[in-house]
């Protein structure tokens, strides 16, 4: 049994029913692949040579006295578990941008039940130590989940003999409401919790993956926007140190936390929005799910906002204990200083944030400057349009304005976190800039916020009205071919691309993904000095 699209699954008694449904008496089935795991046997589904399972446990429910908590081991079950459907999504507000269309109609359902992942891999119980790709969803830290089409990884599972993994994980209040300073001990781990998560996550990895002809000792994290802040974050955190070996950051250079302090001011607004006292905070694991996703406390900040850092709501929260220290401010973090990094973004980041206002893409002169003094102060705004203006002769004010917001949105943060991840000295960092135009739109969001997506996963031919292109297979395959190669060795060069090399603050050698790919030193280097002391 599950919840619908827009409900929640309302009681345990319905969610132990819904897990026994999904387990059936153990009998060998020679046509579908069977996996012993540390909790019991799973069965998957076959494909064109790759092997599938989903919603798999590994964690136990996070509903009632489970809020706020760390997650628990999930239940052991008798019998053969089907591991052939996704499994619930974490309770979130749902706001998809209709020209990207990927998602899936999310029949899966939205609960607090939703500590599951999927596999996808070309061999089991084989032996095999194939590299691991585990992939964490975008959305801030707030929406989404790891069932999108985009992110199905049979394709890139095939292309690059490699296991590939998508997570579900507690979001927005459920997953960092920051209750330690208020409830004590008990909600310690509330500001992080859904990190943590990712954390359990990455550990069934390590305890599970060699059944799938996965190796533990090569596990490389990405993620794209909200995932790549998730991936920053675990770089961070010292529970996760050793559980992953490589990264790859897109779009989401995330370099500070949640301060604690601001973190329990939420907390306290929180508890008064619901007439909860500070005595009686146990409370709030009775609220109805739905009621928590309606607060106005703490919402998800619209991107790009008006002046000031840019925020996404509930966020991981630097408590001083599972997230001791920012993740790139003032320096990278020491934590994972030996771990190799991939990180970029794409050109025309902004124009996804901004599709539903049409006046921004014919602006006029007057209408640049306003639109920048609504997020800059004006000095700052001044000394962009100049720099950005002769650096981009031909581009007029509506794509001066959005490659100002692009950049201060992904690729200024981008290179703040190259130029700190080199100064430690201790591994590779490779930079890369995504510029294929998509046809979408009739051109109009030239290279937006999550396009390279698909092209990582080789999965072009899903969001058609994104990719629709003969350009967009071969760049596929030389995209996936690089993540690929990365996650196998922590050095993305292969045959199909020019030699890439690391990045460091003298060439600053950055990959560009295009219909032609080509290596730029320094690319934009007038606009990257002008956001420098910013």
């Amino acid at each position: 049994m599950k919840s619908t699209r827009r409900g929640f699954l309302g009681t345990s008694a319905l969610l132990a029913g819904a897990a026994m449904m999904n387990v059936r008496a153990f009998a060998v089935d020679k046509a579908r692949p069977t996996v012993e795991i540390a909790t019991g046997k799973i069965r998957g589904t076959t494909s064109n040579g790759v092997h599938a399972f989903k919603g798999i446990p590994y964690g136990a429910s996070t509903a009632g006295p489970r809020r706020f908590m760390p997650p628990a081991k999930p239940q052991p079950w008798s019998g053969v578990r089907e591991a052939v459907e996704f499994g619930h999504q974490s309770p979130q507000n749902m706001r998809f941008t209709d020209v990207l269309a990927p998602q899936a109609d999310p029949s899966e359902g939205f609960d607090e039940d939703c500590l599951v992942l999927n596999v996808w891999t070309p061999g089991v119980n084989d032996g095999k130590k194939r590299p691991v790709m585990f992939w964490i969803h975008g959305g801030g830290f707030a929406q989404e989940s790891g069932s999108w089409p985009w992110i199905d990884g049979a394709a890139l599972a095939r292309r690059g003999d490699a296991v590939v993994i998508t997570i579900n994980h507690r979001l927005n209040i459920f997953g960092y409401l920051h209750l330690g300073d208020i409830g004590g001990e008990k909600y310690a781990a509330s500001g992080n919790a859904g990190m943590l998560d990712l954390v359990a996550g990455l550990e069934w990895v390590r305890d599970n993956i060699a059944q799938f002809g996965g190796d533990p000792g090569n596990v490389m994290i990405f993620g794209e926007s909200g995932g790549g802040a998730k991936v920053c974050t675990l770089l961070a955190m010292p529970t996760a140190k050793g559980l992953y070996h490589r990264a790859a950051i897109q779009s989401g250079s995330w370099l500070r936390g949640i301060p604690r302090e601001e973190a329990t001011a939420t907390a306290r607004a929180v508890l008064a929005e619901l007439g909860i006292s500070a005595a009686n905070i146990d409370e709030l694991q009775k609220v109805p799910a739905q009621k928590l996703l309606t607060l106005k406390t703490g919402a998800m900040v619209p991107l790009p906002p008006r002046r000031g850092a840019l925020r996404m709501g509930y966020s991981p929260v630097v408590d001083g204990r599972f997230l001791p220290q920012h993740p790139f401010d003032p320096v990278a973090t020491p934590v994972s200083a030996d771990v190799p990094l991939l990180v970029g973004c794409t050109r025309d980041e902004a124009t996804l944030f901004y599709l539903r206002d049409e006046s921004v893409f014919s602006l006029d002169e007057a209408g640049l400057r306003m639109r920048l003094l609504e997020m800059l102060e004006e000095p700052m705004a001044v000394r962009l349009i100049d720099t950005y203006k002769k650096a981009q002769p031909d581009a007029s004010p509506s794509q001066l304005f959005l490659r100002i917001a692009s950049d201060r949105l992904a690729r200024r943060d981008a290179i703040r976190l190259a130029e700190r991840k080199f100064a430690q000295g201790k591994a590779p960092v490779y930079m890369y800039l995504f510029t294929w135009k998509s046809p979408a739109l009739n051109g109009r969001l030239g290279a937006p916020h999550t396009v390279e997506i698909p092209f990582v996963f080789d999965n072009t031919d899903v969001p058609a009205v994104m990719t629709k292109s003969p350009t967009a297979k071969p760049l596929a395959e030389k995209t996936s071919d690089a993540w690929i190669a990365f996650a196998r060795s922590a050095n993305p060069n292969h045959a199909g691309l020019p030699n890439w090399p690391q990045y460091n603050t003298v060439q600053r050698a950055t990959m560009v993904f295009d219909t032609v790919c080509n290596v730029v030193n320094d690319p934009g280097s007038a606009e990257r000095k002008a956001w420098a002391d910013t």
